[in-house]
């Protein structure tokens, strides 16, 4: 538990929704349908693999369970985002 800075009450500390996979953008997306897991944002990756964002947290924790060692630990190198206009 973590302290609510603006309350000074505790909250839950909460794992990020976002993660890095080793397989194709397309696979993602399948396997995430599999286990009803909804997708926020979606890229793929320079380095190979795909960054993806879960809706939720419960979402994530489901996913990362089913990507198992495809999870790409440590800095991996991502689209830099363009605004046109």
């Amino acid at each position: 538990m973590q302290d609510d800075w603006r309350r000074g009450t505790p909250t839950a500390v909460t794992t990020s929704r976002a993660m890095n996979v080793g397989i194709a953008r397309a696979d993602v997306e399948a396997l995430c349908r599999k286990h009803g897991a909804s997708i926020s944002a979606i890229e793929t990756l320079h380095s190979g693999g795909t960054h993806v964002v879960l809706k939720n947290g419960d979402a994530a924790d489901t996913m990362r369970k089913a990507f198992g060692k495809k999870l790409i630990a440590g800095t991996v190198v991502r689209t830099p985002w363009v605004r046109n206009g």
